[in-house]
């Protein structure tokens, strides 16, 4: 009896596409602000899944999701003010 086995994984273990382009990391790089204001405010959250938000906790939140606005607000603006043309704002 004949076993057929795959070989993709040897065939595309190496292959070009498996690497982000430069492209790719220049955007992550740009959205890395707003990643880790989100990472913060899951932080934030998740201290308060097992019991009852205290005061703190909630100010911790609203503060968390303050960052996290002001991120998504600033990324939004240097997309924006990247894509005019002539540079203007």
């Amino acid at each position: 009896m004949d076993h057929i086995v795959t070989v993709q994984d040897a065939v595309t273990a190496f292959a070009d596409f498996m690497e982000p382009t430069a492209a790719e990391l220049e955007a992550i790089e740009r959205e890395m602000p707003v990643i880790l204001a989100d990472v913060d405010l899951l932080d934030a959250q998740i201290i308060t899944l097992d019991r009852i938000p205290s005061e703190l906790d909630n100010r911790r939140i609203r503060r968390a999701r303050r960052r996290a606005l002001a991120a998504r607000i600033a990324l939004a603006n240097r997309t924006a003010g990247a894509s005019l043309p002539g540079g203007a704002a």
